[in-house]
């Protein structure tokens, strides 16, 4: 098999993430082909790809980069058989993504990296069914994909260290901040760090310490604040004082003792459903998702400027990228 365009991408799955993708592709010059039985996927991914364009025109298109190198494709082997990247987004079952991947894996040429944005299966599960494992990672970005620039990069038991390097190579020429995790583990990092605090915050409403607003307002206002340039460790270094974390530790180490939080998640009953819900709901007053979302894209185009301004490289992947 004989690839004769470099630039040339598969988009497997074209709901909100297969969307995102496909957008920050398109975005930075390269020909995408999509995917999806899903009747009407075509029409839903035009849309969806027009929707967020103007965010890209804003944030700097690259040469050649046009919604016109879009092209959608039924047969999924027929998407992927010339494509130098796949990225995999079909929902999140095991079974139906481990067929999927086999699928690609038959589909396409070997030296073509096979990714995942699976948010929390691992990938020595889900090459189980390939003839060629070692292309298999977790490529998992974080909504809305077009703007927000994390992807981690996950290589399972038979992942080869050449492919994790063309995906990394591949997510930076899209202006993404790959993170490669160093083993794998179910909810990769982002995810398990989220679904904690998530936990938590299910808890105080269920107890009924603060409502959903509440709980909103004291990220939004406090913690989410520093973690837009820092994350909880450089954070508790300064909260050290002129000894940073030596004696943030020694300060408040004992506290960690103390059972302030609680790890398992409360059961999610009609009750804490409808008090999630209906709190939810009040929070965003008439407004419907789609004008939410316009308010979250326009507040993150203009975040990324001022953090890329004040830390352009997280050290913490450089550190993982040397290695």
């Amino acid at each position: 098999m004989t690839k004769t365009n470099n630039k040339q991408i598969a988009v497997v799955g074209t709901g909100v993430i297969g969307v995102g993708w496909i957008v920050r592709f398109l975005a930075h010059g390269y020909d995408v082909v999509a995917t999806d039985p899903a009747e009407g996927a075509e029409q839903k991914l035009r849309e969806g790809v027009a929707h967020a364009w103007p965010y890209m025109e804003r944030m700097g298109l690259a040469e050649g980069a046009s919604q016109d190198r879009l092209r959608f494709e039924a047969d999924l082997k027929e998407a992927v058989r010339d494509a130098v990247f796949v990225q995999e987004n079909v929902p999140e079952r095991e079974g139906l993504k481990r067929q999927v991947l086999a699928d690609i894996d038959a589909s396409t040429d070997r030296e073509t990296v096979i990714a995942s944005s699976t948010s929390g299966i691992t990938p020595s599960t889900l090459q189980q069914d390939c003839a060629h494992p070692e292309r298999i990672i977790v490529g998992h970005p974080f909504n809305p994909v077009y703007l927000l620039p994390l992807v981690e990069i996950v290589g399972g038991e038979h992942t080869s260290q050449e492919m994790i390097d063309k995906a990394s190579d591949i997510y930076k020429a899209i202006a993404m901040k790959p993170l490669v995790i160093q083993k794998e583990v179910e909810g990769h990092v982002a995810d398990r760090l989220m679904e904690a605090l998530w936990r938590e915050a299910l808890h105080i409403v269920n107890d009924g310490v603060a409502t959903t607003e509440e709980v909103d307002a004291a990220i939004t206002y406090g913690a989410g604040l520093r973690w837009a340039q820092m994350g909880p460790f450089l954070t508790f270094h300064l909260a050290g004082g002129d000894e940073g974390m030596k004696h943030m530790l020694k300060q408040f180490g004992p506290a960690l003792k103390l059972p302030w939080t609680k790890l398992e998640a409360p059961e999610l009953t009609d009750e804490l459903k409808d008090k999630v819900i209906e709190g939810t709901e009040q929070s965003a007053g008439n407004k419907p998702v789609q004008e939410l979302e316009k308010q979250r894209n326009e507040f993150l185009v203009r975040l990324l400027d001022l953090v890329e301004e004040y830390w352009p490289e997280p050290q913490t992947i450089l550190q993982n990228e040397q290695k």
